[in-house]
């Protein structure tokens, strides 16, 4: 593999990992929005001054909420592990001389 083939290479790994870290961070705003209002629903329904009927409701939503949590913690891991098992490295000196 050339020089500017691995510098070409080592450009697309990092475009790729930015579009995956600006994504996450939305998602991680998404995640901390619905977490907040899980935990806002579990006090509701912890305080017991709810009707039956909104008890449900709030009870249903609290299932949603936890799953929504619950799958984007489950992309996150996935993209953690994506980052971790990607061939990025640091290109030092020596690495521009080898060819491959």
């Amino acid at each position: 593999m050339t020089d500017l083939a691995r510098l070409c290479k080592a450009k697309d790994s990092e475009r790729k990992v930015g579009h995956i870290v600006t994504e996450t961070s939305k998602k991680k705003l998404e995640l901390e929005k619905a977490m907040g209002e899980l935990e806002a629903v579990v006090e509701q329904l912890e305080a017991g001054e709810l009707t039956l009927d909104k008890s449900l409701k709030q009870f249903e939503k609290g299932v949603r909420l936890s799953r929504e949590c619950q799958q984007a913690l489950a992309e996150a891991e996935q993209k953690v592990q994506m980052l971790m098992n990607s061939e990025l490295k640091d290109i030092g000196p020596g690495d521009l001389d080898k060819d491959s």
